[in-house]
């Protein structure tokens, strides 16, 4: 499992997912999926694309359970986030339907953030 490149090759995924609803909000006018854009780019593009040049530069770090955890909690909990927030944002889902996927995602996310900083202490 090459963390560095999984990061990236998803964080590129992401990206193109984020441009899209960019170029639809653009050309339809409604910028109400902003805050999805916004969060797309910057829990999948540019956080993951950072997490991969880290792992990249610094080898030591992508090997063990810290950078696993790291990657999966960061995969699942953006995606759920990620997802919920377009169905939020598009009329879809309200409020109440958010509890408690959303506040989960939101966590894993931060667990899988906490793994990365001490793999950043333990190794950098």
């Amino acid at each position: 499992m090459n963390i560095s490149r999984l990061f990236l090759v998803i964080a590129v995924a992401y990206l193109l997912v984020g441009i899209a609803i960019g170029i639809h909000m653009g050309a339809s006018g409604d910028h109400g999926l902003a805050p999805a854009h916004a969060h797309i780019n910057l829990l999948g593009f540019t956080l993951m694309t950072l997490f991969g040049l880290v792992y990249r530069v610094i080898p030591v770090m992508a090997e063990g359970m810290l950078a696993k955890a790291h990657f999966w909690l960061h995969q699942v909990g953006a995606l759920v986030l990620l997802v919920m927030l377009l169905l939020l944002l598009s009329g879809r889902i309200g409020e109440p339907a958010m509890v408690p996927l959303a506040p989960i995602a939101e966590f894993a996310i931060w667990i899988g953030i906490a793994c990365f900083g001490v793999n950043v202490l333990k190794n950098a």
